[in-house]
């Protein structure tokens, strides 16, 4: 009999998906480890772990929660760690980061919740070309004041060009939703490709050359090596007058004090900011009070469905996980 793999997992998903977990690991053994108990008992005989939306709770990648950087300090010390599953679409937080280096394979729940960061970029797109922010300050302010004259007309959006960089399901669903709305879509992606339902597709190193005719710059890449620091000054100063930023996928993408300055001057007629350099954001930031701004707290993957896909996308790399190593164990 094969000695049981242990998985470590938060008390509140043990009650929740125990029975799921079983029917999916049928004829291999299992032992499950709730976070709570292994971090009592400072566990060393860890091979897999699933961490869940309520385990990072409201911690960002630069602050952590002593809970929270417990549980990462055990991760860490298992040195039989073997997989990693998190809630999250994105592994660059620096425990997974180095969890990876050791070889421990993290995957993601990338597309979980593609359909609900598309649809708030899509809102804060919207919202700033609607002038939704001017409206609301004169709301505040109980003016009625027509949007007529210079600056204050909406623009026609089908026409315009809408710039995606990041080609992933965010990207690929933010397409489809634009091009319905007659937007022009250019697709920032790593690798070359023809143009896919009138999509337009550019390699990350031709970004600069369509820049000039972006009036929708949206950001839904991942944090590379290649994407960090991206969008700088001179990217910036390429776009046209009353072009827009939309950040949707990490804040260290955008050189954010460039982009204060390009809002400040009025190269850039306004943003929808959902991600930044540090989060949370410091309130002293210049970005909380521009009247062209729209700023939220890392939310737009936020739903209440998405701890089920998360939970589905978990359960079947389980199934994977186990019978790999159950044929690898076999073949050895």
């Amino acid at each position: 009999m094969h000695t049981p793999r242990r998985l470590m997992l938060s008390q509140k998903m043990l009650d929740a998906l125990g029975p799921d977990i079983l029917q999916h690991t049928q004829g291999h053994a299992l032992e499950l480890v709730s976070i709570e108990s292994a971090m009592a008992q400072q566990r060393r005989d860890i091979d897999a772990v699933f961490i869940s939306r309520e385990v990072t709770g409201t911690s960002t990648k630069h602050e952590v929660h002593p809970e929270l950087q417990e549980c990462y300090d055990l991760m860490l010390a298992n040195t039989g760690l073997q997989w990693v599953h998190i809630h999250s679409a994105g592994a660059d937080r620096p425990v997974y980061q180095a969890l990876q280096q050791r070889g421990v394979n993290v995957t993601t729940s990338s597309g979980a919740n593609a359909r609900v960061v598309a649809a708030m970029a899509l809102a804060g797109l919207l919202a700033l070309n609607k002038r939704l922010p001017m409206l609301w300050a004169q709301q505040q302010r109980r003016e009625w004041v027509p949007l007529l004259g210079a600056g204050r007309m909406p623009r026609d959006l089908p026409g315009q060009t809408a710039t995606i960089v990041g080609w992933g399901p965010i990207g690929q669903d933010l397409g489809q939703l634009l091009s319905a709305l007659g937007l022009n879509v250019i697709a920032v992606r790593t690798q070359d490709a023809q143009p896919q339902n009138g999509v337009e597709m550019v390699r990350f190193d031709a970004l600069s050359s369509v820049l000039p005719r972006t009036d929708w710059l949206i950001l839904a890449c991942p944090l590379t090596d290649t994407t960090q620091g991206l969008v700088n000054a001179a990217r910036l100063q390429a776009l046209p007058p009353g072009a827009h930023l939309v950040n949707v996928a990490r804040g260290e993408v955008v050189v954010q004090s460039d982009l204060i300055d390009a809002l400040q001057s009025g190269q850039l007629a306004g943003a929808f900011l959902d991600v930044f350099e540090h989060e949370p954001l410091d309130a002293e930031s210049p970005l909380w009070g521009l009247p062209n701004v729209i700023v939220t707290p890392h939310a737009a993957g936020h739903s209440d469905g998405n701890a089920q896909r998360v939970n589905r996308l978990f359960l079947d790399n389980l199934a994977r996980w186990l019978r790999f190593k159950t044929e690898t164990h076999t073949h050895c």
